[in-house]
């Protein structure tokens, strides 16, 4: 079984900068997609970014260009850098592994909250 854990969520004023981490536990296998999902309260879940091993990426247009995801194999840990926040990036950010291939399913972390004061 796998386990996330995500830190690094807070109180941020708008054009300020936050940097997410994910750190992923009990895998024996090197995940090939990882990724940030982000909801904000009344609306659907969203993708944030993605990365795969190979380090390949995929955002979402509107973060595009102001936040950056990155992910050390080794440690297994996922990382989303986040500049020049908007109050519209206020959400709780959700940091998710794809375990399917061995375990027939994704991960998911408890999700760790951002607010972003206008």
């Amino acid at each position: 079984q796998v386990r996330l854990v995500e830190s690094g969520g807070g109180l941020v004023q708008a054009g300020g900068s936050l940097r997410l981490s994910c750190a992923a536990s009990g895998t024996i296998f090197l995940p090939n997609l990882m990724g940030w999902y982000r909801q904000a309260p009344g609306k659907q879940r969203e993708l944030v970014a993605t990365i795969t091993s190979a380090i390949r990426t995929n955002y979402a247009g509107s973060v595009k260009g102001r936040f950056t995801i990155s992910r050390d194999n080794l440690e297994n840990t996922v990382y989303l850098q986040m500049n020049s926040l908007k109050p519209e990036d206020t959400a709780v950010y959700y940091c998710t592994l794809d375990g399917s291939r061995w375990y027939g399913r994704e991960f998911w972390g408890q999700g760790t909250q951002v607010t972003v004061s206008a």
